[in-house]
């Protein structure tokens, strides 16, 4: 048997087809098959914290926004930690907070949003070096053959940026600011937007995880 596997050649990649939105988000794409959908909002009227919206575009490398893409985000909660029996961390943990959410692009705009609290700052896994408040990001769409994995910072967390392990990896004057959304003010409301590129000069770090 071990012998037999030696000769036996590696499975073919293949991209997200063109089903990706039945399957994974499907009442994005009129099919109402599950009986709670995956969605954008992650708060509800008792979750803590500022609340804020996330939104943006993938772009695609000639720069035009993706129409089918499928974005995931997972997020610590406002006090820095994580709804996961991982997290050890000593914080409060919000019951009214999972932290993870689904979407798709629009299919005409290309535009993606969550509905959010602004995470605080996370212990990083080795226990003794605090990281910059950040939302992490997966990436699925037709022409990407594994999904990609990216971070976004905050435009006003200068201070815990400069400091934050990850973001000190990555060259300051050409590619970290790849990861950092702006924030603006849309009324009363809080807006973060974080575009991602996939190829190009503009492209955005992605991560191997």
């Amino acid at each position: 048997m071990v012998q037999a596997l030696k000769y036996l050649t590696e499975t073919p990649s293949q991209t997200a087809g063109p089903y990706v939105h039945i399957g994974l988000i499907p009442h994005q794409a009129g099919f109402d098959i599950f009986d709670k959908n995956f969605t954008n909002v992650l708060v509800s009227p008792d979750t803590a914290g500022e609340r804020i919206r996330i939104e943006g575009r993938v772009f695609d490398g000639v720069g035009a926004p993706l129409k089918d893409a499928l974005v995931e985000i997972w997020q610590a909660n406002a006090a820095g930690r994580y709804n996961h029996p991982a997290d050890r961390q000593e914080k409060p943990l919000d019951e009214a907070f999972r932290g993870w959410g689904r979407t798709g692009a629009d299919f005409e705009t290309g535009l993606f949003w969550f509905d959010t609290v602004k995470p605080g700052s996370v212990i990083g896994r080795r226990g003794h070096r605090s990281m910059a408040p950040h939302v992490s990001f997966w990436i699925v769409a037709r022409g990407i053959n594994i999904g990609l994995s990216t971070r976004m910072y905050f435009s006003d967390e200068e201070a815990a940026n400069h400091a934050d392990p990850v973001l000190n990896l990555i060259e300051p004057d050409t590619r970290r600011h790849t990861l950092i959304a702006q924030r603006a003010m849309r009324g009363s409301a809080v807006v973060y937007t974080f575009d991602v590129y996939l190829q190009g000069e503009r492209e955005t770090v992605f991560f191997d995880v």
